[in-house]
């Protein structure tokens, strides 16, 4: 395992605005960029996380270091996500005079800190772009813009989810609650989050997987109450499926015992 650290503010700005800085070197590539296993990036307003990142570098040239960076802007507004990485390996071949390095790492990300000593905003939960950098053995460097890219969105949390009575008579009402927030970034705090569709999910006892029962949206306070007839002993849920900007959730199952 080694852990790496990210190239600091003000020299990946310098990165970006060099001559030739974003003209790829033919004799090193960065390809089959993965990111989080192709999923968003789903932030809460406190926790760091580490993301999976795997990658192949291919080089013809001796290289004193390389990472794989995710990014926003251009010029000298270049904004870095990751603060550090961990690289649990990078096996290493050779074919046609190239070396081949086919990494395996995790980024990173805490929603405090970016490398630039700014914390996250809410604008930042859009889509993210990725480069490649490889620092030769001479000084110099490479950096390549890269194809893939990678969506950060804020998480969101059904709070006070509950299905009542406990147990309930056949045929006589569930009534199951909650309250949908997401977090939000920029005043570090989880807001209620209202106008958002959201699913009732039941799996009856002994089944493997839970059915969709009804879809309501939560009112401008993010609450959320429906009613179902008791039919059969079950699990209960809600199942928020997220938007561009804010990720998915369900709550933890609730168990109503039918008699």
């Amino acid at each position: 395992m080694t852990v790496l650290a990210t190239v600091g503010a003000a020299l990946a700005g310098t990165l970006f605005t060099a001559p030739g800085a974003h003209a790829a070197d033919s004799d090193i590539t960065f390809s089959n960029v993965v990111i989080n296993k192709g999923r968003p990036i789903v932030l809460g307003t406190g926790a760091r996380i580490e993301v999976p990142l795997t990658y192949t570098l291919k080089t013809k040239v001796k290289l004193d270091h390389w990472s794989v960076r995710v990014r926003r802007g251009t010029g000298d507004n270049v904004t870095m996500l990751a603060i550090g990485s961990i690289q649990w390996s990078c096996g290493q071949s050779a074919a046609g005079g190239y070396t081949y390095y086919d990494c395996d790492e995790s980024l990173q990300i805490d929603p405090d800190t970016l490398p630039s000593g700014n914390k996250l905003v809410n604008s930042d939960a859009t889509v993210w772009n990725t480069s490649g950098l490889a620092i030769k053995a001479d000084g110099s460097f490479d950096l390549d813009l890269l194809a893939t890219t990678t969506r950060l969105k804020r998480a969101s949390v059904i709070a006070c989810a509950d299905a009542s009575p406990e147990p309930v008579t056949k045929g006589k009402p569930i009534t199951i609650k909650g309250t949908l927030k997401h977090a939000n970034w920029t005043t570090h705090r989880y807001d209620l989050y209202g106008g958002q569709k959201v699913t009732l999910q039941f799996k009856a006892a002994g089944a493997t997987k839970y059915t969709n029962v009804k879809t309501i949206s939560t009112t401008s306070a993010g609450a959320l109450k429906t009613t179902v007839t008791a039919a059969k002993d079950g699990t209960w849920r809600w199942y928020y499926a997220g938007n561009s900007v804010t990720g998915a959730y369900a709550t933890n199952d609730d168990y109503v015992d039918v008699r």
